[in-house]
């Protein structure tokens, strides 16, 4: 595998060639993840449910999130290192540009931020520092509270047209990759289709560019309720580097994900 980096991500849009993203905490699981082949490897802030036990992603800090940057930075080999960032970053232009600054230089070399619209504005001053942005929509686990739990987002035809309509503003505004989460597969197509830049789904469908699943969900060893998303990839694949080989074959092969795992 060459080097990932967004114009990679551009390209295998264009090609219609679907790409492969895993979440990722430390060196060891990178560095097997990367030798696998998945393209892009996500510090989420899911780390907060996975590893340390809470019930959401809101406890999460920005140290929190460049601390374990900087451990998958040391062990990926040529995957495209994403990081997220945590749960209020956004309360001010000021604090945006500091914390998306401190992911950058901890080694990540894309942030993902959690919104709508209203965020063009600061991935527009992100862009033009030079910080690749993906711009993460639909149900955004930030936002648990104020959705009342982890609920299917863009079911309907006007908040879907609302969503595209948004993802285009965002985009506009330098965003260069989307991420859906738990939306109708319809809604995935149509979002693939209307965007320029390449669009990564977890529970959005078969149709969209790229896939990418909670690293614990894919090894099956996640607490509590597993998403219909999720899939098991160790139970057939015998260890866990045949594990995220599998998870990136059927993904490049279009084989995950299907009906049972799609709204």
């Amino acid at each position: 595998m060459k080097t990932v980096t967004t114009s990679t991500l551009h390209a295998a849009k264009h090609a219609g060639e679907p790409f492969s993203c895993l979440t990722a905490y430390d060196a060891s699981f990178a560095r097997s993840a990367s030798q696998a082949g998945i393209e892009v490897l996500l510090v989420g802030d899911s780390l907060g449910m996975v590893l340390q036990g809470h019930a959401t992603t809101l406890p999460v800090t920005i140290d929190d999130l460049c601390y374990h940057t900087r451990c998958v930075a040391r062990g990926k080999e040529k995957s495209l290192l994403m990081a997220d960032l945590p749960f209020m970053s956004n309360a001010s232009l000021d604090r945006l540009l500091q914390d998306a600054g401190a992911l950058m230089r901890a080694g990540a070399e894309m942030v993902k931020i959690e919104g709508e619209a209203w965020l063009a504005e600061g991935i527009s001053e992100l862009t033009r520092r030079g910080v690749p942005v993906c711009a993460h929509m639909g149900l955004t686990p930030q936002s648990v509270h104020q959705f009342g739990g982890y609920k299917v987002q863009g079911r309907d035809a006007a908040q879907a047209q609302r969503m595209v309509a948004e993802a285009r503003e965002l985009v506009d505004a330098g965003a260069s990759v989307i991420l859906l989460e738990c939306v109708p597969a319809s809604l995935g197509n149509t979002m693939r289709d209307a965007l320029d830049v390449p669009v990564i789904g977890i529970g959005a469908g078969p149709h969209v560019d790229g896939q990418i699943l909670v690293m614990h969900d894919v090894l099956g060893t996640s607490l509590g309720r597993i998403p219909r998303f999720a899939k098991n990839f160790l139970a057939e694949g015998g260890s866990i580097e045949a594990a995220f080989r599998a998870y990136h074959e059927a993904v490049k092969t279009r084989r995950f994900p299907t009906e049972e795992h799609s709204f």
